[in-house]
């Protein structure tokens, strides 16, 4: 089965980057989004318990806990969304173009492998790859 071909407004870099690269390219507005969708629920919940007080025999603590563990990991899947946008070309990415050039040029200046050596055999390469591939697009629904 061919593999899809995205047409993008900016140049692809990688249509199915590593967890651990989308990450190190992350930029200071992902952090940024990642920190804000993790404050938003805990204040959220303290205005909408000001307006309309729970009454609760031990506060809110607890849940203002939660929303911000939910909020946290609602705004890291934001944030490795955005990135890994930009890996496919969906988002502006000249800075990420530029490191990718340099880091996959000195890879291959010290003769490593330009994205490292696998220990699986090429059928199972090709079934991760299936299953990963394009698999941002769903990332809100189902995070694997």
């Amino acid at each position: 089965m061919p593999v899809k071909e995205l047409v993008t407004p900016y140049p692809v870099i990688d249509i199915d980057p590593h967890f651990t690269r989308v990450v190190r390219y992350f930029r200071p507005e992902d952090y940024a989004l990642w920190g804000g969708a993790a404050a938003a629920g805990p204040v959220l919940l303290r205005v909408w318990d000001h307006i309309d007080p729970s009454k609760a025999k031990h506060g809110i603590r607890g849940a203002v806990r939660l929303t911000a563990f939910l909020g946290a990991i609602g705004g890291f899947f934001l944030a490795y969304q955005n990135s890994s946008f930009r890996f496919q070309g969906l988002k502006e990415n000249e800075p990420e173009r530029e490191r990718d050039l340099a880091e996959l040029s000195a890879l291959k200046a010290a003769g490593k492998p330009l994205y490292g050596e696998s220990e699986l055999s090429p059928y199972l390469q090709g079934v991760a790859s299936r299953n990963s591939t394009f698999s941002q697009f769903k990332l809100q629904t189902m995070p694997w």
